[in-house]
């Protein structure tokens, strides 16, 4: 399928990677890792062609359709999210313009007997036949089940993109891929945007696709559960096995052990051959030995050992000072941006020492309560900060928040005081930030070392509680070890807003769940939530009428009332008969359809066929519009 032979790229006179060579076949789910600035993202602009390479070649089978989930996407704005999601389908709409072109030429011309009109009805044929291949008639459905299981819900479907924040923008964006059937889907960070439940729907989806996959991805857990291959880029080579990232962290350290012990080996019998020339050397009767050893000698392939970047960035939260007991109180507190309203009527004590996670589907306050917290955002109600609080604050979009055209150097100096002015480049050589990158812009930097800055700069500020959303995003796996470590160490209060279930796997001990403007509080850790929620099956946990109250959990449950299950059932009987209306409707027309195509005089001998035609498309519109109100009432209904 893809064939990568000698492939070599630098920069400013150093390679990224020099000479890698691997080859890409149908069904490789393949998990692309490395340190913040290895090359990964390089390397799949490289299979993509978006840029060039110095040297080498890459080799692909003829018409092979390559999509690429890149960071920077940019829409055509006044699009709604259908409309944007649609354009993925570009030759069916195609067709279906062709489609209308000849229909409205049918209805219009009175030549029947023509060979212009006979050739019109020879064209509508061949193109409902190419648009039924290509899926016309399912492409909608497909492209709204796509979408729902990204997370947007069928309101959303009609609103315009430029509406949505870019974590939204990039699911659409990611839609428009999975929808596109390409042969080669390269994923550059497909989880950054996605909550939980996304991420288990997106999992499921790619172990189904039949083409080919490369996955840029810091989330250990997405990773073993998508990939069945594993290519690391280090030191500007590469290590390709046939193993998800977990199994295939195992095998490299035995091959690596395995090649300690047969360096260990040869290396011996290089020395007791050194030995042995030096001996026959001083004596003339042995000299042509000696000369044979040197040549064996000569001819040894040594054995070499797998180097590893074993750099890792070296991270410590101190506490700034004991605040009170209780750091932050909030009593009846309400937000909403116009007439959304995200949060209703919230009470909420956080305690000193506490770690707690903020978790739910995007869109449901979590990055906004957290905002209140630190007195970004306005709210109603009360919101207090206990005695001595000091908040530090990492925002999911804090690298964007980097001034591009400083230094790194001198965006710590302007961030730190007198008393910790003295301290900045031992920081930064904490941060992997050593000698002359402390002089790189900030605008060249990789989107995991802007987040390491990011960190960095936090370090220059006294706190006590640590509100931080989305940090991982963008780091790699072992600056997130890292970091998961220094937040287990933190004896401070600890608030995370995170959809990473491997870096909160052991890290709090109390889970908050926001929907629908509420909180539901878990009395464990993530896997405890996942466990009560039964995550395996989320959509299942969505669809649920009644949730019976669980040991250690605390909330409101909502359990629906004989009135609504009469409502449901009313609604459910109406669909029904209105689905078996559709498929009388649509049988009809189709063989009014294949009529028309056999006979060519219809028209004639029907003087009112067209109209009888029309009135029936008509009717099967309104039909459908109908559907689609009822399915949602029926959603609405079940929900209550």
């Amino acid at each position: 399928m893809l064939n990568i032979h000698n492939l070599s790229v630098s920069f400013m006179g150093e390679y990224l990677f020099e000479e890698i060579s691997f080859r890409l076949n149908g069904g490789d789910r393949v998990g692309l890792i490395g340190k913040n600035g290895a090359g990964k993202s390089t390397l799949l602009k490289l299979l993509s062609k978006d840029m060039p390479f110095d040297s080498g070649a890459i080799a692909m089978e003829k018409d092979i359709r390559i999509g690429f989930l890149r960071q920077d996407i940019d829409f055509e704005g006044g699009r709604t999210v259908l409309e944007e999601a649609y354009q993925a389908f570009e030759e069916i709409k195609r067709l279906e313009l062709l489609l209308d072109h000849i229909n409205h030429q049918l209805v219009e011309r009175t030549d029947y007997e023509s060979e212009g009109y006979h050739q019109l009805m020879v064209d509508l044929n061949d193109v409902s036949h190419h648009y039924e291949i290509l899926g016309g008639y399912n492409y909608q459905g497909e492209t709204e089940k796509i979408l729902q299981g990204l997370g947007f819900k069928r309101e959303d479907f009609n609103n315009k993109t430029d509406t949505f924040s870019g974590g939204w923008r990039m699911r659409i964006e990611l839609a428009k891929l999975l929808l596109q059937n390409n042969d080669v889907l390269l994923l550059d960070e497909p989880t950054n945007h996605l909550d939980i439940e996304s991420i288990i729907w997106l999992e499921q989806f790619l172990k189904n696709y039949s083409g080919a996959i490369v996955i840029v991805s810091h989330d250990k857990m997405f990773l073993d559960n998508v990939t069945n291959r594993t290519i690391e880029i280090s030191l500007g080579r590469i290590y390709d096995y046939n193993k998800p990232y977990s199994q295939y962290l195992v095998l490299r350290n035995e091959i690596k052990e395995q090649q300690l012990n047969a360096q260990k080996n040869q290396e011996k019998q290089i020395q007791q051959t050194e030995r042995l020339i030096e001996k026959f050397r001083a004596k003339a009767s042995k000299a042509s030995m000696a000369q044979s050893l040197i040549k064996k000698l000569d001819r040894i392939e040594r054995i070499e050992v797998d180097e590893d970047d074993s750099s890792v960035m070296k991270l410590r939260f101190p506490v700034s000072v004991t605040p009170g007991k209780v750091v932050v109180e909030m009593e009846n507190l309400s937000k909403s941006y116009g007439s959304n309203r995200v949060l209703e009527g919230i009470d909420l004590l956080v305690d000193r020492g506490s770690k707690t996670a903020f978790v739910g589907q995007n869109g449901q306050g979590k990055s906004t309560l957290a905002k209140i917290m630190v007195g970004e955002l306005d709210h109603k109600g009360r919101l207090k900060l206990g005695h001595n609080v000091q908040i530090g604050y990492f925002a999911q979009n804090q690298a964007e928040y980097l001034d591009g055209g400083k230094t790194v150097l001198d965006t710590m100096i302007d961030a730190a005081n007198e008393t910790n002015r003295s301290k900045v480049r031992d920081i930064l050589g904490s941060f992997l930030f050593r000698g002359d990158e402390v002089d790189k812009y900030v605008k060249v930097l990789s989107g995991g070392e802007r987040n390491r800055l990011a960190l960095a700069k936090m370090l220059l500020q006294p706190f006590n509680v640590l509100v931080m959303d989305e940090p991982t995003n963008h780091l790699d796996i072992k600056s997130k070890s890292v970091l998961k470590q220094a937040l287990q160490n933190f004896e401070g209060t600890l608030i995370l807003v995170s959809h990473d279930r491997d870096f909160l796997q052991g890290l709090t001990n109390k889970v908050y769940e926001f929907k629908d403007g509420q909180l539901r509080e878990y009395l464990g850790d993530i896997d405890f939530y996942l466990e009560q929620r039964k995550a395996l099956d989320f959509r299942a946990i969505e669809k649920k009428q009644e949730i019976l109250p669980d040991r250690g959990i605390q909330g409101k449950h909502k359990v629906s009332g004989p009135r609504d299950q009469k409502r449901v059932k009313t609604l459910k009987n109406k669909l029904s008969q209105i689905e078996s209306d559709i498929t009388t409707l649509e049988k009809e027309i189709a063989e009014i359809d294949h009529e028309l195509l056999m006979n060519y005089d219809l028209t004639i001998a029907k003087p009112n066929f067209f109209d009888f035609y029309e009135k029936k498309k008509r009717k099967l519109k309104k039909l459908m519009e109908g559907w689609e109100q009822l399915t949602m009432e029926l959603e609405e209904a079940a929900a209550r």
